[in-house]
């Protein structure tokens, strides 16, 4: 490998293009600037050997992924003076890590006999298997440069990783720097474009007619779980519940962000009854960690639970998409059962529990049918594929942890592609923020201030049909990607003498 480096010129044009791809990316969001630098990196990527395109596949994923993830920093910061030190290595290997997915998809591309087409195929074929090997991260995939433009509807139809697939054709084509290219590259660009066009101007469908009042606490994360605190941030979030109906009248829900609530509702059984007080026995979604005895063992879970009125447990959800290192640590069980290591384990108390999967909340005729997500389970478009179609999606959420610039935004901006994948509407509340509720095509119809304290009555909208994603799933997009891996490996015919 060390033999296959490109040369620093080559290796500094790749770790910059791949820095401006990450503008592709939220808050920014310009498209415009990741396009030509996707492209760029494909074009170096054919001027190379295989080997050398391995090479430039890290160098890109390098300067993307560590200028795009950037976030990933500042857990480490909430208590800077014990974890600061551990915030450049975990920005360091998440970037090269995530950039070896990027090295084996271009090093493989770029040995298919018609290379511009296998660079193509490579690159989808990681990006998919990023979203899915260990538990997945398929954060910051190039169908995310398109959130905020008519091209995200394509998302209904093909998913995230068919619009990576065909973000990836418009850049090659437009990387092969010929007039026909470039055509078909604006060629197809259009198409997506006046699709998006074409499904945003359709009719709205019919709103159920729910007022939902979310709760936005804006509790800072260093002083989120300090006893000191903890009666402050409750008395934030009972003020906003008893707070009198506005211009849509009483609310038919509260929701409160995960791990609001900073009592353990198994400590003080009265908690419900005092919160559905304060809503005037309007049903409260409450974001709580509980605690669970199994035999010996005390387990944890990141909840959410529904209370009726005088307190009465409507219905319970546990977060089963974990976040790696962050709520768990990858076989600390086992390590607990083989070696006797409990400081990692989540039947010692050191880590939580996955719930046992995605499930739909019936919560009566009035509110219907709802998919909840925790967190984090909203980068995951396999996490919201069940068999019984919900009528909404609540996510809730605690963002802080990722700091005010790039990852509350990036991480509110994926649950609007799941969204339109279903056809849903989806209300989203976070503790700092994002808040906001966006509609079945992905159009933000209220939001919150980020980073303020308040709470906000907003009218749910309505749901549609479900879309060819939220039926066949990645089939379409694994379908136009063998396609492409054909086209790949097909080898040219030798021209006639």
């Amino acid at each position: 490998m060390r033999r296959a480096f490109p040369g620093w010129k080559i290796a500094l044009a790749a770790v910059l293009a791949g820095a401006v791809m990450a503008t592709g990316l939220a808050p920014l969001g310009l498209w415009w600037l990741a396009l030509p630098a996707l492209a760029t990196a494909l074009w170096l990527a054919r001027k190379t050997t295989p080997g050398q395109s391995a090479w430039v596949g890290w160098l890109v994923g390098v300067g993307y992924f560590g200028t795009g993830l950037n976030w990933i920093v500042e857990p480490f910061m909430v208590d800077a003076a014990a974890d600061g030190w551990m915030a450049p290595f975990a920005l360091v290997l998440m970037a090269g890590g995530l950039a070896l997915f990027w090295a084996a998809g271009l090093g493989i591309g770029a040995s298919l006999p018609r290379r511009s087409m296998g660079l193509v195929t490579g690159m989808t074929a990681m990006e998919f298997l990023r979203g899915y090997v260990m538990t997945g991260f398929p954060w910051a995939l190039p169908a995310h440069f398109w959130i905020d433009t008519p091209m995200a509807q394509v998302d209904a139809l093909i998913g995230p990783f068919g619009l990576t697939l065909l973000t990836l054709l418009v850049a090659s084509l437009a990387a092969g720097l010929t007039r026909r290219s470039l055509a078909c590259a604006a060629g197809l660009l259009a198409s997506g474009w006046a699709y998006g066009l074409w499904a945003l101007a359709q009719p709205a469908p019919p709103a159920p007619g729910l007022t939902l009042r979310l709760v936005q606490p804006d509790a800072a994360q260093d002083a989120k779980w300090d006893p000191e605190h903890a009666q402050l941030f409750f008395d934030r979030l009972m003020t906003a519940t008893a707070a009198p109906p506005g211009t849509l009248g009483t609310p038919d829900l509260v929701i409160w962000p995960e791990t609001a609530l900073p009592y353990l509702v198994e400590d003080d059984p009265q908690l419900p009854a005092i919160i559905t007080t304060a809503s005037r026995g309007v049903p409260v979604v409450v974001g709580l960690q509980r605690v669970e005895e199994n035999g010996a063992d005390m387990l944890g879970f990141n909840s959410l639970k529904v209370f009726g009125a005088g307190g009465k447990l409507l219905a319970t959800y546990d977060k089963h998409h974990l976040v790696p290192f962050g709520e768990y640590i990858p076989f600390g069980d086992l390590a607990y059962d083989w070696f006797g290591i409990g400081a990692f384990a989540a039947r010692t108390g050191h880590a939580y529990t996955a719930g046992p999967g995605a499930k739909v909340l019936d919560l009566g005729a009035k509110l219907g049918k709802v998919l909840p997500l925790i967190c984090y389970e909203a980068v995951f478009p396999q996490d919201l594929r069940v068999s019984d179609r919900a009528q909404w999606i609540m996510q809730i959420t605690n963002d802080a942890w990722f700091g005010t610039l790039s990852g509350p935004f990036q991480h509110a901006e994926q649950a609007r592609l799941r969204a339109i994948e279903q056809g849903l509407p989806l209300v989203r509340v976070g503790n700092t923020g994002v808040t906001e509720v966006i509609d079945a095509r992905g159009r933000i119809t209220a939001a919150l201030p980020f980073g303020a304290l308040g709470f906000l009555d907003a009218a749910l909208p309505g749901p549609l049909d479900s879309p060819p994603y939220c039926r066949y799933g990645e089939i379409p997009a694994l379908l136009l990607l063998a396609g492409c891996v054909f086209l790949a490996i097909r080898r040219q015919s030798a021209p006639s003498a």
